[in-house]
């Protein structure tokens, strides 16, 4: 009997039934970036490009994060259920239309307003950054994901505290987890118009994934992008992007990939004056620095007086 079934259905995950379809589309993307043979764009990946280190790096980060983010979920479990059993003003049925139009559309704004966050708060980056550390964009980078849910866990309490049962919750961000996968392709141009009006697209989020500075935090949405224009951080794609950190790491080592930047910011810190600045150091946007303090005044000399 398959382990699956021995979970209630609110509980079985949506992703691992869905990882079959990840690898089919990942072998068929790469199969056409083999047989189209791209040249290298000047001193970069041609479009669609595999790496087979990069992939790798990318396939084995996916595979942890499945069991790191079974262990957030199993903790967040008992926090949600004490708050939709005991906090809530009222419970939401999961048989009602509306309940699920709060748990998805909720979890999507939350996961907007997270991933925001992650790229302006450097504590939360050094959870992110690792998904954005590949030079390449495609569907291998997809599964290049962070192994510390920690932020989001957080960021969906409001969820349980408006009465949407726990399950659904996690249900919800599967759903948008397996949406998101599709568009991390540069084979997909631009869509039919009112398409790439309202949701996240593979032109949306290759300009996520841009280092340029036209592109740096833009287009955070998950599956929805109107988000992203109603909060002013939305930018149409104008140019083909150069992908990965504006810092690269230089590994494919997936442990140091995931741990480099809480190692940077462990060492900013020690070497930091004063606790305004250590503080900035971990709170800060990345590349926070301390401003630079003035130049101390030159004492009057008898020449200047003289002048």
């Amino acid at each position: 009997m398959d382990l699956l079934e021995l979970l209630p259905p609110p509980m079985r995950e949506p992703v691992l039934f869905a990882i079959p379809f990840f690898l089919l589309l990942l072998a068929l993307e790469w199969t056409a970036a083999r047989r189209l043979e791209h040249l290298d764009d000047g001193d970069r990946p041609g479009a669609g490009a595999y790496l087979t280190r990069d992939s790798w790096a990318s396939v084995s980060m996916g595979l942890v994060s499945i069991v790191t983010m079974s262990a957030w979920k199993l903790l967040a479990l008992l926090g949600y259920a004490a708050i939709y059993t005991y906090v809530a003003p009222w419970q939401l049925s999961a048989t009602q239309w509306y309940t699920w139009v709060i748990a998805l559309v909720g979890v999507d704004l939350l996961f907007y307003l997270y991933h925001r966050m992650a790229h302006r708060v450097r504590l939360v980056w050094a959870t992110h950054q690792a998904h954005h550390s590949s030079e390449y964009f495609n569907f291998a980078t997809a599964l290049r994901q962070k192994w510390n849910n920690s932020g989001e866990i957080l960021m969906w309490l409001p969820l349980p505290f408006l009465g949407v049962p726990p399950w659904m919750v996690f249900f919800s961000f599967s759903i948008s987890l397996i949406y998101q996968f599709w568009i991390h392709t540069e084979r997909i141009g631009t869509l039919w118009r009112p398409i790439e009006f309202v949701f996240n697209t593979p032109s949306h989020h290759r300009v996520h994934h841009g280092m340029d500075p036209e592109y740096l935090d833009k287009n955070y949405g998950g599956i929805l992008i109107i988000w992203d224009r109603l909060f002013g951080t939305f930018q149409p794609e104008t140019f083909r992007p150069h992908y990965g950190l504006t810092k690269p790491v230089g590994t494919f080592n997936i442990w140091k990939l995931q741990t480099h930047e809480y190692v940077a910011i462990g060492r900013d810190v020690r070497a930091a004056r004063g606790l305004r600045a250590k503080l900035g150091f971990i709170f800060g946007p990345p590349g926070w620095h301390p401003a630079a303090a003035p130049a101390p005044a030159r004492p009057l000399t008898a020449s200047d007086a003289a002048s």
